[in-house]
């Protein structure tokens, strides 16, 4: 699956290749609510809903196998195997234009770049490959840091200990995926207009005032019981609204579609593999810990996710370049050689991409 981000930006027009490719965050947030709507209808109406719930997981499943089977590849793959003809082909089929030589050209150059390269993981830790590297891997992790899967994976636990029962918790669950849909449609909308950073940069103000807000909620009115006044529970819960909305038009997406389009074509498969495996790893410590954490720290826990995201903040700021508009076998001349910090890790072995005019 986490293949998607990137067959999705080898295939996707420049100009709208932000929100073709956020689809897949898309669905995926679709299927989170499907997930808390079975969850909901399954807790009571039957004494085993949880094995229900785990079955029907596997019938989206049964699509996915199927799909990968009817699949066609993208032209970038297809030319770099030597397959120009069927590459050809395949990129007419997606444009649904006849004359493609202009983006053909294109992709073959930097084909050719890539098969020059026999060791991409070697090349994907020289200097002149940390850029993009260090770029992806970081979006991803950040992704984590967040807190949203740790909101996402407990909210039905957090709805309960802020007072909510446990059909109650659930429902509100419900309620925040349902919001999750919804925002990723803007980011799908805005994506290509107003940028990544700019995205990126609203969601950290809005997430950090969020659990802020959260945090200052718990620590001064959740009771011994580990309950707050009616009130105040439903102003947390807008609260998580607020930040998950913030969320999935920033760094939902944007952790997918940053890594997916910023690697040369020779390290690209190499180099998002390093990204999502950065981002499977923190999802995996930061679900085992949450918990803990939480009866640890209880209220704290928000502070401490306020202060990853204004480091988040202050990374983009400093070190994300926008890559609005940018071909993606571009991106080494129009934008990691001209980007200030970046640029001292460019040396002149760095083959020039062909552009286009």
């Amino acid at each position: 699956m986490q293949s998607v981000p990137l067959f999705l930006s080898e295939v996707a027009p420049m100009q709208h290749r932000g929100a073709v490719n956020i689809l897949f965050q898309f669905f995926v947030t679709i299927g989170i609510l499907v997930a808390n709507l079975v969850n909901y209808a399954v807790s009571s109406t039957h004494p085993n809903g949880w094995r229900i719930a785990l079955g029907l997981a596997g019938v989206p499943a049964v699509f996915l196998f199927i799909g990968s089977l009817i699949i066609s590849e993208t032209p970038s793959s297809l030319i770099e195997r030597g397959k120009e003809f069927e590459g050809k082909e395949a990129l007419r089929k997606i444009r649904g234009l006849d004359d493609v030589e202009s983006e053909l050209e294109q992709i073959k150059l930097a084909c050719e770049i890539a098969r020059q390269v026999k060791h991409p993981y070697k090349k994907l830790f020289k200097r002149a490959s940390m850029p993009p590297l260090i770029i992806g891997r970081s979006v991803q992790v950040f992704q984590q840091f967040t807190g949203i899967n740790a909101i996402m994976f407990y909210a039905p636990v957090l709805f309960q200990t802020v007072g909510f029962k446990s059909d109650s918790s659930l429902l509100s669950a419900v309620i925040t995926a349902i919001v999750n849909v919804l925002s990723t449609i803007v980011s799908i909308v805005a994506v290509d207009r107003v940028g990544r950073r700019k995205l990126l940069l609203q969601a950290c103000m809005q997430m950090f005032i969020s659990m802020v807000a959260i945090g200052s909620i718990l620590l001064t009115h959740l009771k011994p019981t580990g309950s707050l006044d009616k009130g105040l529970a439903a102003v947390v819960v807008v609260l998580v609204c607020l930040f998950v909305m913030s969320f999935a038009w920033s760094w939902g997406p944007m952790g997918w579609l940053i890594p997916s389009e910023t690697f040369p074509l020779e390290t690209r498969t190499t180099g998002f593999a390093f990204a999502v495996s950065a981002n499977m790893l923190f999802t995996f410590i930061i679900a085992q810990a949450f918990l803990s954490m939480s009866c640890n720290m209880r209220a704290y826990i928000f502070f401490f996710f306020a202060i990853q995201i204004l480091i988040m903040g202050l990374f983009v700021v400093f070190l994300l370049p926008e890559t609005k508009g940018v071909p993606i076998d571009c991106m080494t001349e129009r934008v990691w050689k001209k980007h200030p910090v970046w640029k001292k890790f460019m040396g002149k072995e760095v083959v020039k991409n062909y552009e286009m005019t």
